[in-house]
């Protein structure tokens, strides 16, 4: 069984900042690639940035340059660190652990919302 919790969501005006974190806990043996997601309402979920054990990170197009994706592997935690935000980053996000352990297999975070506005 594994657990993931996320924390750090929140309401912050354009151009603001939130780092959000998200902490596996558990069965686990290795966690492979993370990654967060985000899904505003009427759309479908989007991957926003993946970071994998190796270190390889891969971001969404509309995110680049803004937003910062980390792991701290001796925390089995993940960061996104979100600059420069605007209001089409407003959604809820969601972090997902690809866990081996015992019970290996993707997992995804409760969601946290993220709301952009003035």
């Amino acid at each position: 069984q594994v657990r993931l919790v996320e924390s750090g969501g929140g309401l912050v005006q354009p151009g603001g900042s939130l780092r959000l974190s998200c902490a596996a806990s558990g069965s686990i043996i290795r966690i492979n690639e993370v990654g967060w997601y985000r899904q505003a309402p009427g759309n479908e979920r989007e991957l926003v940035a993946s970071i994998t054990s190796g270190g390889r990170i891969n971001y969404a197009d509309s995110v680049k340059g803004r937003f910062t994706i980390s792991r701290e592997n001796a925390k089995n935690t993940v960061y996104l660190q979100m600059n420069s935000l605007k209001v089409e980053d407003t959604a809820v996000y969601y972090c997902l652990f690809e866990v081996v352990g015992g019970v290996s297999g993707g997992f995804w975070g409760q969601g946290t919302q993220v709301t952009v506005s003035s």
